[in-house]
């Protein structure tokens, strides 16, 4: 039975049982798919996204104008916006996908114990995934690739402003599963925009084995509370720049204009500017101007008020915030351990950076800010899958058990023990 014939003919926790008990046996066969298999359908599905450009853009221009009617703003417009660049790169993280070695089945650690057995452990896929997720429809290809190389099959709910793009792109991932002979199942999208769907994803423990939650705080704050299932998560982004008073300014200037203007929409955009008191009167003026230039809100402390007399004071609420906007708040701080303590205070370990060209005080920063990743001189907006070379990535952790940071193909894997003997007994 068709998802959509499911759904006509019975109820939302019917349709999802269904959707889970196939997921189950998909696993089965995607966890014993060898790597060209896999490999082939990852090529095809691109394939298939390149030669349904022109679907994929006349089914996102209907959720566009949707989302446009709804009073959806441009960040999240431009979130939901299926670019020609974006539909190209969807096939370009698949085939990038494509090359990356396969984690599933390397063991590692072997070694011999006096008992005369070998002991090591193997790589293994987690199982089913269910990815909730909103807005961006790029993650359906990027979910469905990732979660097919590391041998899980996939569940993948995504928002419901973003459904006819949804579905196109999962006629294409299809389309590239049966290329490579492999159950349709391996990767099944949700066809229903019921919120009621994600209510029963997130409890069906016998058929889903993690969750990885993909979307605003509420969201994950939702699915955190309500699941059953071990959840991959982080709750917000509130990125952090620090410009020491070492730094090279002219580095300092490009990478805090990058890390907020190259993309507002995203958890690794940097939301709260910090600047070392020392500097703050040199690099601040020039910075000013260019988020000016840029269409950026800036909100400061009374220190950087006056500097910048002409901008917004910064209330308490604005140390916390992921505006996922061309707004930007701005803190003059005393030092490197002041800097510190405001990340420690009011960050969400996502991604924090030191712009210095002091190798004690990088140093320092590296070790002593505990985020899931941590920058020296270079953006916030490296922090994805894609330019840390995991091909895609599935979502940002910033738990500490299992994966962290990025999760890309070995986040989605688990480790077992093997032990090899050759009729050993215990004494």
């Amino acid at each position: 039975m068709s998802a959509k014939a499911d759904i006509l003919n019975s109820d939302i926790p019917q349709y999802m049982q269904a959707v889970g008990e196939r997921a189950r046996a998909a696993a089965r066969e995607a966890g014993r798919a060898d790597s060209g298999m896999k490999d082939a359908a990852l090529l095809a599905m691109a394939a298939a996204i390149e030669n349904a450009a022109q679907t994929l853009q006349a089914e996102n221009d209907k959720d566009m104008a949707a989302g446009r009617q709804h009073g959806l703003d441009a960040a999240l417009l431009d979130r939901l916006e299926l670019t020609d660049a974006r539909i190209a790169l969807m096939a370009e993280g698949l085939r990038e996908i494509a090359l990356l070695p396969d984690p599933v089945g390397s063991i590692s650690d072997m070694n011999y114990r006096p008992s005369g057995i070998q002991v090591g452990r193997m790589r293994v896929p987690l199982g089913v995934i269910g990815i909730i997720y909103e807005s961006r429809p790029n993650v359906t290809a990027d979910a469905a690739g990732l979660c097919l190389k590391s041998g899980n099959a996939a569940i993948l709910r995504g928002g419901s402003e973003a459904i006819h793009s949804n579905q196109a792109i999962a006629k294409c991932i299809h389309e590239g599963l049966a290329a490579a002979g492999m159950p349709a199942d391996t990767v099944q999208v949700i066809a229903t925009t019921d919120r009621a769907a994600v209510g029963e994803l997130v409890r069906m423990q016998d058929y889903v084995d993690v969750i990885v939650p993909r979307g605003g705080k509420g969201l994950i704050e939702r699915i955190s509370a309500e699941s059953r299932i071990a959840v991959i998560k982080h709750l917000h982004g509130v990125c952090h720049t620090y410009i020491d008073d070492m730094a090279d300014l002219d580095k300092a200037i490009k990478v805090a204009v990058n890390a907020k203007t190259q993309r507002y929409g995203t958890c690794n955009t940097m939301e709260t500017l910090l600047v070392a008191r020392d500097i703050a009167g040199r690099v601040l003026p020039e910075l000013a101007a260019r988020y000016r230039e840029a269409g950026v809100e800036l909100r400061g402390c009374a220190a950087t008020c006056r500097i910048l007399n002409d901008i917004n004071v910064a209330t308490a609420a604005d140390w916390e915030a992921e505006y996922l906007a061309p707004i930007l708040a701005i803190r003059i701080v005393d030092d490197l351990d002041a800097a510190m303590d405001h990340i420690d205070r009011y960050g969400s370990s996502h991604t924090d950076v030191i712009v210095t060209e002091s190798l004690t005080r990088a140093q320092r920063f590296l070790h002593e800010v505990d985020s899931s990743s941590v920058m020296v001189n270079a953006s916030s907006r490296f922090a994805d899958g894609f330019e840390y070379g995991l091909g895609a990535e599935i979502g940002i952790s910033t738990d500490k058990l299992h994966v962290r940071g990025p999760v890309g193909l070995e986040g989605l894997t688990t480790l077992k023990y093997i032990v090899i003997g050759d009729g050993h007994i215990r004494s």
